[in-house]
């Protein structure tokens, strides 16, 4: 049930804090005290790819420290301009995969919904940042060819929300959506994939988890964290509030050169999502966009980053380590060297 008094995280002015979310470049690298030299590559990076980071959680960044795992995520910088051999526009098949604007249909028993383009966040390693939203996404009146394909298809037991990220819709909007879902009735389960709690925990409000409370399919949440220094207390908070309301949390992590490539940064991840209520999901080898090279971590490395969390963790909080390929049936896992 939802709890009768409001958590410190659940606010009605989300909207509105991440209207003020940071923009420039230059007033990112003041407020963090970083070198100025910095500037010209952010900027020529963000004309690309711009820049967007909620203030609370640039306030989770180590003011002077140009490495600092969180920075690295949503910094613009000169290695984004490199063109990388191998790199592409659409790493995962994206496009090929939609019978109709907005609707993929990867996967047996489930399809996906990009409900919007817009992020709370702008990660600089997204393999939807060159992603066509204007030609593929769906707006209000055209939700109902994806609801009919879903509905003629009795196969379909689950719809993923996705986007962009799905909660920077209204939640007026999302219960509309998920209203209609649940008329379906061969539909069993929704998942939501989103970025938000973290980002931005206010975004868990009242009317986020009224619906949600409400919703008669069971119902997963799967949030994307990649460094424990993400997740402090308002965070744990929206978190536990979210799982309060019966939704099953998982977290997909991408592994990240420089930012989460050591056992240290996996392992304290992992603690700290389970003491938030979520179980890791999947770690994700980066999926090839261009201009996110930099970020990409050797399979032998990943590998053995994976043998040593069995070592030093339960196995429920040792996440699948996976790659994503165009014309897969499903994430492929890289549990041996035999796939390397």
């Amino acid at each position: 049930m939802i709890p009768h008094t409001t958590p410190a995280c659940q606010t009605d002015s989300w909207q509105k804090t991440l209207q003020q979310a940071i923009r420039d470049p230059a007033e990112l690298l003041a407020l963090l005290e970083l070198p100025r030299e910095l500037l010209p590559a952010a900027r020529r990076a963000a004309s690309r790819f711009p820049l967007r980071v909620p203030r609370g959680y640039a306030s989770r960044i180590q003011k002077g420290d140009p490495a600092d795992p969180l920075l690295l995520q949503i910094l613009p910088l000169q290695q984004e301009m490199q063109t990388t051999p191998g790199y592409h526009a659409d790493p995962v098949g994206d496009v090929a995969a939609m019978p109709l604007p907005g609707l993929l249909h990867k996967y047996a028993g489930r399809v996906l919904l990009i409900t919007t383009g817009a992020c709370g966040i702008h990660c600089r390693y997204c393999f939807r940042r060159d992603f066509p939203y204007a030609a593929a996404r769906p707006d209000q009146g055209e939700w109902q060819a994806a609801l009919d394909y879903i509905a003629a298809d009795t196969s379909i037991r689950e719809v993923i929300l996705s986007g962009g990220d799905p909660l920077s819709l209204s939640d007026a909007r999302l219960a509309e959506l998920v209203q209609r879902l649940e008329a379906i009735p061969h539909l069993q389960r929704l998942r939501l994939h989103t970025r938000f709690p973290v980002i931005l925990p206010e975004r868990v409000n009242r009317k986020l988890l009224t619906w949600l409370a409400r919703c008669r399919l069971q119902k997963i949440m799967v949030v994307h964290t990649n460094h424990a220094n993400e997740i402090d207390r308002p965070v744990t908070e929206a978190l536990r509030t979210i799982g309060k309301q019966g939704v099953t949390l998982l977290n997909q992590a991408v592994l990240l050169r420089g930012i989460n490539d050591n056992p240290e940064a996996l392992c304290g991840l992992s603690e700290s999502l389970f003491t938030a209520g979520v179980l890791p999901y999947y770690l994700h080898q980066l999926d090839k966009i261009q201009g996110a090279s930099h970020f990409a971590v050797e399979d032998a490395t990943a590998v053995d980053l994976l043998q040593q969390l069995r070592q030093q963790l339960p196995g429920y909080l040792v996440p699948r380590l996976v790659r994503e390929l165009t014309g897969e049936a499903a994430k492929i896992p890289l549990e041996s060297r035999n796939f390397l």
